[in-house]
C-alpha cells in the first residue's frame, strides 16, 4: 500500500477507536453511532484506501463528483454512498443513476422531495431519506428551519410514497458549543416521532471537530472527513 493509504488505514483506525470512546463516554454501546467517510474532494484511490481498512459508507457533496467516483470504483462490491450536501432538484436524475446510492441526507424542501418521488415512482425504487435542519443561525448552511419539519415530513408522508424518512440531519455552529444545537435536533426528532409515530432511528450528528457533543446528544452517525482523509483536495 502506498503511504497515503497507510495514514488513511491509521486514521481511520483512530476515528473508530474515537468513536468507540465517546460512545462509552456518553453511556451508550459502542456500536451506537456509525462512521460516515467523508470522502468529497478526494480522489477515489483514498476511498480504495479506506475500503481496504473495511469502510463502506462514504458521504459525498455534489452529484457529479459522487457519479465519477462510483464508476471508478464499480469494481469494489458493498460501497454505499450518502449525499450530505445541499442537492439541487436538475441533479435528482443522475443522483438516482448511482449504484450505491444508500441515503440522502440532505432533503430540506417539499419541491426536492417531489422530484425525487417523481424519479423513484419512474425507476421502481425506493429511497431512504434524512430532513437536513438549519439548526443554527448561519447563512452559510442549508436545511428546513426547525419550525417547518413538521410539515414537510407531513408532505414527504403524504405525497411521496416512494421516500422512506428515516431521521434528521443537521450541522454545529462554527463556533461555540455545539451541545445545545444538537440536543435541539434530538428533541426535534423526539417531538417529530411522538407525532407521526415513525422510528426515525438516524440523527445524523457531528463532524471531525464535534463528535464527542454529537455523540452525547445522541447521534447514531457521524460524518468524518477531515480527520480520515486529511485536509481537502
Amino acid at each position: 500500500m502506498t503511504a497515503a493509504a497507510d495514514d488513511v488505514r491509521h486514521n481511520l483506525a483512530a476515528q473508530r477507536a474515537r468513536l468507540v470512546a465517546a460512545c462509552r463516554a456518553a453511556g451508550r454501546p459502542d456500536d451506537a453511532a456509525a462512521l460516515l467517510a467523508v470522502s468529497k474532494t478526494h480522489p477515489a484511490d483514498a476511498v480504495r484506501a479506506a475500503y481496504a481498512a473495511g469502510q463502506r459508507a462514504f458521504g459525498e457533496n455534489r452529484v457529479q463528483e459522487l457519479a465519477a467516483k462510483a464508476q471508478e470504483l464499480a469494481d469494489l462490491p458493498g460501497l454505499q454512498w450518502h449525499v450530505i450536501g445541499s442537492l439541487q432538484t436538475n441533479k435528482v436524475r443522475d443522483l438516482l443513476a448511482v449504484p450505491g446510492l444508500a441515503l440522502v441526507h440532505s432533503l430540506d424542501r417539499s419541491k426536492l422531495a417531489d422530484e425525487l418521488q417523481r424519479e423513484c415512482a419512474r425507476q421502481g425504487r425506493t429511497l431512504d431519506v434524512l430532513l437536513q435542519v438549519h439548526a443554527t443561525d448561519e447563512s452559510t448552511k442549508h436545511g428546513c428551519p426547525p419550525e417547518q419539519a413538521a410539515a414537510l415530513l407531513d408532505h414527504v408522508r403524504a405525497r411521496c410514497p416512494a421516500l422512506a424518512v428515516v431521521g434528521l440531519m443537521a450541522m454545529g455552529p462554527l463556533a461555540g458549543d455545539p451541545a445545545p444545537t444538537f440536543a435541539a435536533v434530538a428533541a426535534l426528532r423526539d417531538r417529530l416521532r411522538a407525532a407521526t409515530g415513525l422510528p426515525l432511528p438516524t440523527l445524523s450528528l457531528g463532524m471531525s471537530g464535534d463528535l464527542e457533543p454529537a455523540v452525547a446528544a445522541g447521534s447514531t452517525m457521524v460524518r468524518i472527513g477531515t480527520a480520515v482523509f486529511g485536509a481537502r483536495g
